[in-house]
């Protein structure tokens, strides 16, 4: 892939999201909806980082603001990043309603331009599947870090049908039911589907996959954990039935990783 076709994905997935921002916040998975889901947030946080006391804390394409508040109550000194002004400048609103102090900056999560060891801790949530160039941002992160700093990502082999999806489709063509409009025009759905093809995981993101590439980026200690049941029956009780249960039966999983030191 040329750099030139670099540019030009890195490009349409910043204006992909920044068109989203105004609703991002809206759906099941991106903000936090009920008080179950954000104790099983804590929970996640303080099982493979701890708390903050202080720290400072780096969140990754923090869009809206979401995870970032989530890391800013356990106490961490939270910068969010993101490439998309308009997930920004809802960040900002967000954290002005909130009265939190977390820093933004408008940066590529690839190349954040921060200076070496700048954190104790790095998190992200839904990013590194939308990566053009993984081995590279894992190398970025791993400089971010302070010695014996933690890495934290939450995601998923997106992309995937899982069995749940599979027989609602099957029960709709059964029933001759269109299928259930989604949170997305078909527009964007169009754009979602051409991106999915030109990012580093277009094949799909299996755990396994991630791992081999933070091993091989100097990361140790790494454990993939799966046990996310909290968070997930927490987002699927705010769901439609079949959207929920696509969500409990999806490939999801958190990767702490620890930079040696």
């Amino acid at each position: 892939m040329s750099e030139l076709s670099n540019y030009s994905i890195r490009d349409e997935i910043r204006e992909f999201w920044s068109e989203r921002a105004a609703t991002f916040d809206q759906s099941v998975g991106h903000e936090v909806f009920s008080e179950s889901e954000r104790r099983g947030w804590h929970r996640l946080i303080r099982k493979h980082l701890g708390d903050g006391h202080g720290r400072p804390l780096l969140d990754l394409a923090c869009g809206t603001a979401v995870i970032s508040h989530l890391m800013h109550d356990m106490g961490f000194a939270v910068t969010g990043l993101d490439w998309s002004e308009a997930m920004l400048e809802q960040a900002r609103a967000k954290a002005r309603k909130r009265g939190t102090d977390i820093r933004f900056i408008m940066r590529d999560a690839e190349r954040t331009g921060e200076p070496d060891g700048s954190y104790y801790a790095i998190t992200n949530r839904h990013l590194v599947w939308t990566l053009v160039d993984v081995p590279a941002a894992f190398a970025e992160w791993h400089r971010l870090l302070q010695p014996g700093g933690r890495l934290l990502i939450v995601d998923g082999n997106m992309g995937q049908r899982n069995w749940v999806a599979q027989l609602h489709k099957q029960v709709d063509r059964l029933l001759g039911r269109a299928p259930a409009k989604g949170h997305m025009s078909p527009e964007m759905m169009e754009r979602n589907r051409r991106i999915r093809q030109q990012v580093y995981f277009r094949d799909g993101m299996p755990a396994e996959a991630v791992v081999a590439l933070l091993e091989a980026a100097g990361f140790v200690e790494i454990e993939v954990d799966r046990r996310m049941w909290d968070i997930h029956w927490a987002q699927a009780r705010k769901s439609s039935f079949w959207r929920g249960a696509e969500r409990l039966a999806s490939e999801r999983f958190a990767i702490c990783a620890r930079k040696p030191g």
